[in-house]
Formats: structure tokens, C-alpha cells, sequence
């Protein structure tokens, strides 16, 4: 007998064997028991999650002669059996993506003139319903609404939000789920037993992590790495190399790399993947799902089944996610996921890849707000760590990105206090600070509200769910920094102070108490004007 693929060796062949919809084995087998059986049914969801199955299943069961109490067909009958083997007149499965015209619509209508030859019910099973044409769907909106009694409709599509509401809504609808990696992994594990194949418990797993919800899928891999390594246990480096993919220790080199804004390290972990033959778009994809176990990490989440991880690679993610902040993975995953698309249809899939992770690495090179929470977390860390980027030009505020760095903190410096004529020039030439501050600085100066403190000197007040425009400039104003760009626009040496207002209470609030004292004991009236960048 010609060898059979695991998918359809291991077929389920009664409800109890289906893995993963239990939603829906559940009521179709209490209609079954009930014998409140529809005329009209729709399936519906991702690939290989057991649409075509359940509909064949349901076919036997309606028409078997010795279903057992719950709705399982016997697959003994000479029913069960004809339908098993493609042979029954009373079940015709039809492929719309091959036969989607109108006269292949109006040859089942012809058929449904005639009862059952065999069963109790004629099954029509349509698979890719979704690819018939307008005029086939008209053909069979009539014959759908009130077919005969002894006809059932078993409609199956991968995109439901292609078939016209008027089919919708003359069917049951069943969602069919993606089956979660736990469950694929039982199976699996079932079946190479059964095969008398030897595998790792770790290569099963990722076996069905790479299914992503698709038991088909899951078996169609299985088969392909059991084919590779005939009679030798799969291990999981076996798995690895049949699949093209990478072991979560690169992903946790290329991610250090990242951090650390060392590009020649990050793109040397892409030139080994390579050189090992490993396919760059599944690599991409895995990086993905890395990048998503550090975020979930990071949102304290260290359940082993909800990562999709071993425990042995645990103490690692939880290190690596403490590297950064959750803005900046979410940054990493939209950059990841955007490559991840481009790379479908790519023929330079080498050089976007290295494109991708040098923005990672950079994120001076963009100008969005993710790139610059990423570069202010490193700034911050730089500051802590007693190490500050000092720029050359008039901006004086960062250097440039391959300019020197200095290795000691920036002095502070102890400024006079300002007179009040000073601030109201500064405040009067307020955009002139803009331009004197570099990008980092001028979104977080652009979200505070200049005001004056109860001994007249500049103070920048953010309203509490700026905290992170506050923490931007607060160390550039311990550093002196701030202060020393603020000057610049006013001519002279200016004092800065920030305060960050408690929850619940807003700068706007206590803003005119502070400024209707300053100008009863100045007689001053300080306009503050809107960015006109803005």
C-alpha cells in the first residue's frame, strides 16, 4: 500500500478524536442525541484546525445505522464505510476553489431532486466556500433557505468576511479555534508513539509552536523531520536544522547586541544564521515570538505554558527583560513584525533584515515617539552610570553618534538667580528654545507648561501623566545641561527647576496662583505662547 502523510493516515474518524474544538463536538453531538439536526451549517476558521473533518464526521454520523449514545458514527456500517472510503452516492464534497461557477452550483441542485440512496441525509460538503462566484452564491441562496428534508449543507471557509450576509445568515456558524500548543504537543507525542518513533520532548514542543494553531500543519512538520532523520531519535537540534530555524540562544545574543547598540555584534548573530543555511524569514518570525515572552516577562507574567519555553531558559528571559523597558520591546516587535511582512515578497531579504536591526540598535535614526523613549532610557542609564554624551555644536546637548564621549559626570554648575526682566525675555522668545534644543529635549519641553516658583525662577511643571516627558529632563537638569540650554536663549545664565504635579491635580490648576503672585509683587504679565511647530 502507498504510504500515507500523517494528516491523513491519522485522520479523526468520530468526534471524540478531534482535538481542540470541544465548542463544537460538544453541540453537534447534543443535536445528534436530540436529533435536532440543521439543514444549513457554516465552519469557519485557520487552516487545519479540523473544519473538513468535523463536516465528514457529521456526514457519518446523520447517516450511520449504529451511532453510539453520543453522536459517534460506528465506521462499521456499510454507510460509515462507503463514506469513509469517498464511495458514498449520499456525500458529495465539493472544492469551490477548483469548481466555483454557477453550473457547478446547479448540478447539486439537480442532485437534490433525488432522496438518499443509502443513508438517511444527502451531505453537501463545500470547501472553500468563500471562492464561489456572485452568481453561484445566488444559485445557491434558494436552495440553502429550504432544501429538501433530507438535505444538509456543510459550507467550510478559511474567510468568512467574503461570503455574502444573505448565506450567512441561513446557516449555523461555527468559529473554529487555533488549537493552543499544549494540545498539538499531545497529539504529537500520541502519534510518535504510535509510530514507534523516539523524539524529545523540547523538539515535539517546538514542532507544535511552529504549527501556530494548525493541526495539519503540526503533522505535515512532524512527517517532514521524521522523513530527514529516519530510524534516529528527533531531537531538538534536529528540529532546528529540518525547519531552518534558530536556537533561543541567538535570539538571546542578537537581543544583548541590541541593547548595548552594538551593531557588528548584532549583525554577526544574522551572518552566522546564514552561513548555517537557516531560513532568515523563519528566523525573523521566532524573534518575534522571543521578543513577545520578554514582553510578558516584563508584565510579570512567568507561567512555562504561556511563554511557550522551557524552564531552563527562564532565568535568562527574565534577566534580558529587565534590560529594557516595555515601550522599547513594543518598539522592537513593530520594527520585527513590519520586516517580518516585507519579507514575503522580498528579493533582498539579507539586507532588510540587517536594515532592521541597525534601526534597533540606532534609534537616533528615526524620529517617532518609540525611537525616542528607547534613546531616552539609554541616556538615562548613561546618566546613572555616571556617563553623559556631550555635543560639539550649539545644540550642547548630545553628542553625535559616533562622536567622543565623555567618560565623566558633567560638572554642575551653581547659577544666580535670575531677575525678572530675564524670564519674561525668556518666556518672550520661548520658541527660541526649540532651536536650541535637540529633538530628545524639545518633545519633553514641548509637553510642560513654563511657569515661575515662589522666588521667581523658571520652573517647567508637567501635569502628572507626563511622567515620562519629567523623567526625560530630569537628568539633563541635574546635569546642568538643561540649564546651560535655556541660558543660551536668553542671553544669560538662567536657573531651571522641574515639578512633576501628584495624581489627580493638573499644572493648569495651581498655574495662575503662582503667577498672580509673581506679578502682584512685579506688576508683570507673562504671556506664554503656543509652539507654532506645534
Amino acid at each position: 500500500m502507498a504510504y500515507l502523510a500523517l494528516y491523513r493516515k491519522f485522520r479523526p474518524q468520530v468526534f471524540s478524536d478531534v482535538k481542540g474544538q470541544d465548542h463544537i463536538v460538544r453541540t453537534l453531538e447534543n443535536q445528534l442525541k436530540t436529533d435536532r439536526i440543521g439543514h444549513a451549517y457554516l465552519f469557519t476558521g485557520t487552516r487545519g484546525t479540523g473544519k473538513t473533518t468535523v463536516a465528514k464526521i457529521f456526514a457519518k454520523a446523520v447517516n450511520c445505522e449504529h451511532r453510539d449514545g453520543e453522536g459517534n458514527p460506528c465506521n462499521e456500517c456499510d454507510s460509515c464505510t462507503s463514506i469513509t472510503t469517498g464511495n458514498s452516492m449520499d456525500v458529495l464534497e465539493l472544492d469551490a476553489a477548483s469548481n466555483n461557477g454557477v453550473d457547478s452550483i446547479r448540478d447539486i441542485i439537480n442532485g437534490m431532486e433525488y432522496p438518499p440512496s443509502q443513508g438517511k441525509y444527502k451531505v453537501y460538503i463545500i470547501d472553500e466556500v468563500h471562492m464561489l462566484s456572485s452568481g453561484a452564491f445566488n444559485a445557491l441562496l434558494k436552495s440553502l433557505e429550504e432544501p429538501p428534508a433530507y438535505v444538509i449543507f456543510i459550507l467550510a471557509t478559511t474567510e468568512v468576511n467574503k461570503i455574502p450576509q444573505t448565506i450567512l445568515s441561513r446557516c449555523q456558524r461555527y468559529e473554529f479555534h487555533r488549537i493552543s500548543i499544549d494540545t498539538i504537543a499531545a497529539r504529537l507525542q500520541e502519534l510518535v508513539e504510535k509510530e514507534g518513533v523516539e523524539a524529545e520532548d523540547k523538539a515535539i514542543r517546538y514542532i507544535a509552536k511552529a504549527a501556530d494553531g494548525s493541526m495539519r500543519d503540526a503533522l505535515s512538520l512532524l512527517d517532514q523531520c521524521i522523513a530527514f532523520y529516519l530510524g534516529q531519535t528527533l531531537t531538538y537540534d534536529n528540529v532546528l536544522s529540518v525547519l531552518g530555524a534558530v536556537d533561543t540562544a541567538q535570539f538571546s545574543t542578537l537581543f544583548r547586541a541590541v541593547r548595548s547598540g552594538n551593531v557588528a555584534d548584532a549583525l554577526s548573530v544574522i551572518d552566522h544564521v546564514l552561513l548555517e543555511g537557516r531560513e532568515l524569514t523563519q528566523f525573523v518570525n521566532d524573534f518575534v515570538w522571543y521578543l513577545r515572552n520578554l514582553l510578558l516577562v516584563k508584565g510579570g507574567e512567568t507561567n512555562e505554558e504561556v511563554l511557550g519555553m522551557s524552564s531552563d531558559n527562564m532565568a535568562a528571559l527574565k534577566e534580558e527583560a529587565d534590560m529594557a523597558e516595555s515601550p522599547v520591546i513594543l518598539r522592537y516587535i513593530r520594527v520585527i513584525s513590519a520586516l517580518s511582512d516585507r519579507l514575503r515578497f522580498a528579493t533582498q531579504k539579507r539586507v532588510l533584515t540587517e536594515v532592521a536591526i541597525i534601526k534597533l540598535c540606532k534609534p537616533e535614526m528615526e524620529a517617532d515617539y518609540d525611537s525616542l523613549v528607547d534613546r531616552i532610557g539609554r541616556l538615562e542609564s548613561d546618566v546613572a552610570n555616571g556617563v553623559v554624551a556631550v555635543a560639539a555644536g550649539p545644540a550642547g546637548m548630545t553628542a553625535p553618534a559616533d562622536g567622543p564621549v565623555s567618560s565623566a559626570p558633567v560638572k554642575k554648575h551653581r547659577l544666580p538667580d535670575a531677575a525678572p526682566e530675564d524670564i519674561q525675555k525668556l518666556i518672550d522668545n520661548w520658541n527660541q528654545v526649540f532651536g536650541i534644543l535637540n529633538g530628545v529635549y524639545k518633545a519633553a519641553v514641548k509637553m510642560a507648561m513654563p511657569t515661575l516658583d515662589d522666588e521667581g525662577h523658571l520652573l517647567l511643571v508637567f501635569d502628572a501623566d507626563k511622567s515620562v516627558a519629567y523623567n526625560q529632563l530630569k537628568s539633563a537638569e541635574e546635569s546642568g545641561l538643561l540649564a546651560e540650554a535655556f541660558s543660551r536663549a536668553a542671553g544669560k545664565e538662567i536657573p531651571v527647576t522641574l515639578q512633576l504635579m501628584e495624581a489627580g491635580h493638573r499644572a493648569a490648576d495651581e498655574r495662575e496662583d503662582i503667577l498672580e503672585k509673581f506679578q502682584k509683587d512685579n506688576d508683570l504679565i507673562i504671556p506664554v505662547e503656543d509652539d507654532p511647530d506645534d
